[in-house]
C-alpha cells in the first residue's frame, strides 16, 4: 500500500535537506580556514568526511525527487542547489590535497584575504538557502544575491592581483604552477556559492 504523503511529499523534508548541505558546506570553508591557519597539522580525513556526508545529502535529494510528485519548488531548481552545495566541500577537499602535496612551496604565501571571502560567502549562501522555507522576501534575496556578487567581484580582483604577483618571475615554475592551481580552486569556491 503506498503513502499518499509519501507520494504529495513533505515540503519540510527538501528545505531541511538543502539547509543541511549548506551546513557542510559552510563547515567546509571553516576547515579550510583550519588548514590555513595550521598546514603542518592538516589531515584530509575532515574534509573526506563532510564530503561523503553531504553526498549522502545529495543523494537523498534526488532520489526524494524521483519519489515525490509535489516539490516546494521546481525539481531542477533544487536538483541545481543541492549540486552546487555539494561542489563546495568537494572543490575545498581537493584545495586541501593539493595544499598538502607541496607544503615547502606554499608555506610563506598567505590565503587568508580568499578564506576571509570565502567564509563570507559561505555565510550568505547559508542565509539565502534557510530563508527558502519562509518564502523570503524578494527585496532581501535580491540584496544577499548583490552581495554574492560583490563578493565573487572581490575574490576576481584578488586573484588578478596575486597572478599578476606570481608572474612577477621571483618564484620558481613548478611554484608558480602549484600555485596557480591553488588560486583557480579557491576562486572555483566562490563561483560556487554565486551559483
Amino acid at each position: 500500500m503506498f503513502s499518499l504523503k509519501k507520494l504529495i511529499g513533505g515540503e519540510e523534508v527538501f528545505f531541511e535537506l538543502l539547509e543541511k548541505s549548506a551546513e557542510e558546506a559552510r563547515e567546509s570553508v571553516d576547515l579550510l580556514v583550519r588548514l590555513l591557519a595550521k598546514p603542518e597539522a592538516g589531515s584530509l580525513d575532515d574534509f573526506a568526511l563532510l564530503r561523503k556526508k553531504d553526498k549522502r545529502i545529495t543523494e537523498e535529494i534526488s532520489e526524494r525527487l524521483t519519489t515525490t510528485f509535489v516539490t516546494p519548488l521546481e525539481r531542477e531548481d533544487i536538483e541545481a542547489l543541492s549540486n552546487a552545495l555539494y561542489k563546495i566541500p568537494k572543490t575545498l577537499e581537493k584545495f586541501g590535497e593539493r595544499l598538502l602535496l607541496c607544503p615547502e612551496r606554499v608555506r610563506k604565501v598567505d590565503f587568508s584575504r580568499q578564506a576571509g571571502l570565502l567564509l563570507k560567502a559561505a555565510d550568505v549562501v547559508l542565509v539565502m538557502v534557510r530563508a527558502l522555507r519562509s518564502s523570503p522576501d524578494l527585496e532581501k534575496v535580491k540584496e544577499q544575491n548583490d552581495r554574492l556578487q560583490y563578493l565573487e567581484g572581490e575574490a576576481d580582483k584578488l586573484v588578478v592581483e596575486l597572478l599578476r604577483d606570481l608572474y612577477a618571475g621571483e618564484k620558481d615554475a613548478v611554484s608558480v604552477i602549484a600555485l596557480k592551481d591553488l588560486y583557480d580552486l579557491l576562486e572555483k569556491v566562490i563561483d560556487r556559492c554565486r551559483d
